[in-house]
């Protein structure tokens, strides 16, 4: 699995709260983590996830405000090829039955419409 993408519990709680406030300084973020690591871990992190590609930072005076760089959809697509991958053999059925067998799964007619309008769509398309 290419390691740019992998996050660990941390750096996703970072993203969580960046994709929600569309941007934040070092001590925001800080502010939003539930037992929030130190000033200077937090830096360090937001570092790292730049060096992933996961966020850039522009300079305001004299603090850094950190932005996403890629969308909440590209991270959720993403994060869900990890979740199929490791949990489901890498079976796109695997999870998707997983998940209409669920007792706790409540799906509208309007979601069912639209899972079985994505299946003919793939169908159509070769996927």
């Amino acid at each position: 699995m290419n390691e740019e993408l992998h996050l660990s519990r941390r750096e996703r709680q970072i993203m969580d709260v960046l994709h929600a406030k569309g941007s934040a300084a070092v001590a925001e973020i800080r502010a939003a983590l539930s037992d929030p690591p130190s000033y200077s871990a937090v830096r360090a992190l937001l570092g790292i996830l730049e060096t992933k590609g996961h966020l850039r930072h522009r300079q305001e005076g004299a603090r850094y405000v950190y932005m996403p760089s890629i969308s909440p959809e590209a991270a959720s697509r993403s994060a869900l090829k990890r979740l199929v991958a490791t949990f489901f053999q890498g079976s796109p059925t695997r999870a998707m039955a997983a998940l209409l067998e669920d007792q706790d799964t409540k799906l509208t007619k309007t979601e069912l419409d639209q899972i079985q309008k994505l299946i003919k769509q793939a169908k159509t398309e070769g996927r």
